[in-house]
């Protein structure tokens, strides 16, 4: 079966907002349900996978035509974007866990 022929079958017989696999790490095919009288419709998802193939996110980044690739790959080439998430690394605090108060006071209305 061609790529375009499963894409059509994918278009006519997935369920809405169900995202497929395809043969390049971290980019799925996603069907769109009917939108304000637009009909359903494909969309590229680029999401970043675990070690099993699995999206790491809810919702990656959709990209609907040629133009919207075109502008996100020269988003993403931008030199200036390397020292901006840099700093945001440095400016962020580590991930984990949050750490509670060992005294919490606990809000009483007195009577």
């Amino acid at each position: 079966m061609s790529l375009e022929e499963s894409l059509t079958e994918f278009l006519e017989d997935g369920d809405d907002w169900e995202r497929k696999k395809t043969s390049v790490d971290g980019v799925f095919t996603l069907k769109l349900p009917e939108y304000k009288g637009n009909p359903p419709r494909l969309a590229v998802e680029l999401n970043p996978t675990d070690s099993s193939g699995k999206p790491t996110k809810k919702r990656g980044l959709m990209i609907f035509n040629m133009g919207e690739l075109e502008d996100f790959r020269e988003m993403i080439n931008e030199e200036r974007l390397d020292g901006l998430m840099e700093n945001i690394m440095e400016v962020n605090p580590e991930k984990g866990k949050k750490k509670r108060p060992e005294e919490e006071k606990e809000d009483i209305i007195e009577i």
